[in-house]
């Protein structure tokens, strides 16, 4: 009696994972880096549209996307308070799509810094690493998909 109820419930629970796919289906994680080391206006714009559009297709499928765009060299621009042609943009991605990160390189910062004989001031909220190209390669290590639009 205890064996055919156990084989009840086994039967019952089978049955309610195959009529409801979300749980046959886990959530999957998604890790993007965007490497911008040019200061040109419409390759920024197609980071930011590539952030929108591939953060609405996962949320779309029930996935999870987290993002970080490094910025080093001429790339900066995009991120300094003084000379970023998408301000407006880069701050309405940020709080639209809350699982983005933009960070500036530090050596870069410096460089410009000795070189315009002022302090660089950056967007509100960007992240400061000591070396661009070493966070690129700190993600990937870490299993992260690497874009260079």
């Amino acid at each position: 009696m205890i064996a055919s109820r156990c084989f009840v419930l086994a039967a019952s629970l089978a049955s309610m994972i195959h009529l409801c796919p979300a749980a046959a289906t886990p959530m999957r994680e998604h890790h993007i880096v965007f490497q911008l080391t040019d200061n040109d206006s419409a390759r920024m714009t197609t980071i930011l549209d590539n952030i929108a559009n591939v953060a609405r297709y996962y949320s779309d499928k029930g996935d999870q996307v987290e993002f970080e765009v490094v910025a080093y060299g001429p790339g900066l621009h995009m991120l300094r308070a003084d000379t970023s042609p998408v301000a407006e943009r880069v701050k309405s991605i940020r709080l639209s799509i809350p699982d983005v990160t933009f960070t500036a390189c530090g050596n870069t910062i410096e460089s410009m810094e000795k070189a315009e004989g002022k302090k660089i001031e950056l967007l509100p909220g960007v992240g400061v690493v000591p070396a661009g190209v070493a966070r690129l390669a700190e993600l990937q290590e870490k299993g992260w998909s690497y874009i260079r639009p």
